[in-house]
């Protein structure tokens, strides 16, 4: 009997060396679970991505709106999934988290529940502003509902951006 994988073609060598792709094209994401070791994971993944593409200049302040992205939301949901998008389009890089922490219908809540994302995103916040960026949260598009928490970077303002030290 035939093996299944003797009809997959063989693999074909490469052909020179391997050219980075094209910052443009970077659409990337990574699910982690809603965790406090999760920031970590997230960090390094997104500071590798941006190595790939050729986006180093990107890291320090996307390296830290993704960990800060991370740590706002992975308590609202313990114990489920977090789900990290990264997209460079447009000169901008967006990072977005979605959790399946829905919005509360009772006035009162949601209005605490937001209360308790914008506090847990200040430093966030800052990183995005000293950027010249934009950020924002609300009800996910994704299948099974959520909030999406988002952050857009633009390029000219996130090379410029240096954490403090």
């Amino acid at each position: 009997m035939p093996s299944p994988l003797s009809s997959c073609p063989p693999p074909r060598p490469a052909e020179g060396p391997c050219e980075p792709p094209a910052p443009d094209g970077l659409a990337c994401s990574l699910t982690v679970p809603a965790a406090p070791y999760s920031g970590q994971i997230a960090r390094g993944a997104v500071r590798s991505v941006l190595h790939a593409y050729r986006l180093d200049a990107l890291a320090p302040a996307a390296v830290q709106v993704a960990g800060e992205l991370i740590a706002a939301t992975w308590d609202l949901e313990p114990g489920r999934s977090l789900y990290l998008s990264v997209r460079y389009r447009d000169d901008a890089l967006r990072l977005s988290v979605y959790d399946a922490h829905a919005p509360h219908a009772h006035p009162r809540l949601a209005a605490h529940c937001e209360a308790r994302r914008r506090a847990g995103l200040r430093v966030m916040a800052a990183v995005v502003r000293d950027c010249g960026g934009a950020w924002g949260f609300g009800e996910s598009r994704e299948p099974g509902g959520g909030t999406r928490t988002w952050a857009s970077l633009p390029r000219d303002g996130a090379v410029g951006y240096l954490p403090a030290r």
